[in-house]
């Protein structure tokens, strides 16, 4: 008969095959995705096309479609995904609230309102598209101001509030102030900032320019090196602030090092893209059923994956392929995410009560 020892051992070597599976899994599905998403768009082009676009210099109009818009926009899609849903896994794990997000305590809010000030807060014509050398650093800037803001208050709020379902409306309650400060500042601006705040407020993959992408893609990959940095804190943190004290963990730095990581990208993602609700909520729940662990070494490489896929797949559904119509990015991964969030309140027995 087995002993326990080689029944646990059997276990964990199983488990590993299972996550190598997925990991794999969800690479293909990410390569298939980009691939798709660069194919596919509300203007049919045949496939010989896109790649005679992609290899050769044909100077076409297809070229101009497929290397200005599609392969750029595929490319935010992923790097928002992966932006998002790492900054809410960080979230969920330092705030140790499963509902933790960007949205939802109130960071997208925090960075729309430095964004806000930006574009609102002068009298000449600037609005993200307009924006550029410097001035897209600007406005990420006053992006992570906000979004590093609204954490530090959220942080200060949990450490004195214990009640998950209180933080939540707390964080609510923090992102309808800020909504009336914004509010407030448009009714005092004038025509044409208010209609490029109004514009970037719907969110969009495809606005970017080169100069924006290249600013979003080095902000997000500071951000990723920080969060795979931070694997062994964020494991330390899962069972407490105080445990993590007693093995030697410096909190202090830690809380700065996620807070930093969580605002780089959640504030860059917000700059350029708008507020894109629910991936940050709902996709490290799906890294968690998938992998079916809480170690962060596993669970920071699942997330990326998992999150590239789910915006890919997003941005794939919002063209509407084979039809002229383009669906708003925020309504298919609400339409994405609610469902998820349902499960885990539902799952979650502390909210059991509430229905």
């Amino acid at each position: 008969m087995k002993t326990e020892n080689q029944i646990e051992t059997a276990h964990v070597l199983s488990s590993g095959k299972q996550q190598k599976l997925f990991f794999a899994g969800l690479l293909f599905l990410v390569v298939c995705f980009l691939i798709l998403d660069i194919f596919l768009g509300s203007v049919s082009i045949k496939a010989s096309d896109v790649i005679k676009a992609i290899f050769t210099n044909t100077e076409s109009n297809f070229e101009t479609i497929i290397l200005k818009f599609r392969l750029p926009k595929a490319i935010t899609a992923l790097t928002v995904g992966i932006a998002l849903s790492l900054s809410g896994l960080q979230m969920q794990t330092v705030f140790r609230n499963p509902m933790a997000g960007p949205d939802v305590l109130g960071i997208s809010s925090g960075a729309s309102l430095g964004v806000a000030f930006v574009i609102l807060g002068f009298s000449a014509n600037i609005s993200p598209d307009s924006l550029k050398g410097l001035g897209n650093w600007i406005l990420v800037a006053a992006s992570w101001i906000g979004a590093g803001a609204v954490m530090i208050l959220i942080m200060f709020i949990s450490s004195r509030v214990k009640d998950i379902m209180t933080i939540l409306i707390l964080g609510i309650m923090l992102s309808s102030g800020i909504s009336a400060i914004v509010i407030i500042m448009q009714y005092f601006s004038n025509e044409t900032m208010l209609k490029a705040y109004v514009i970037w407020t719907m969110g969009s993959l495809g606005n970017l320019t080169s100069s924006q992408l290249n600013v979003l893609l080095i902000c997000v990959s500071v951000g990723v090196l920080l969060s795979l940095f931070s694997a062994k804190m964020l494991n330390a943190l899962l069972l407490g602030e105080n445990y993590a004290g007693s093995i030697g963990l410096n909190v202090r730095l830690a809380r700065i090092v996620i807070f930093a990581c969580t605002s780089i990208m959640a504030g860059s993602v917000t700059a350029f893209c708008g507020p894109i609700g629910f991936i940050g909520i709902a996709v490290p729940h799906i890294a968690r059923i998938l992998f079916k662990t809480s170690d962060h070494k596993i669970l920071i490489p699942g997330t990326i994956l998992t999150g590239g896929a789910v915006m890919l797949a997003s941005d794939i559904i919002s063209q509407l392929p084979g039809s002229d119509s383009v669906l708003p990015v925020n309504a298919v991964t609400s339409l994405i995410g609610i469902p998820v969030v349902i499960w885990v309140i539902l799952r979650n027995r502390k909210y059991s009560g509430l229905f």
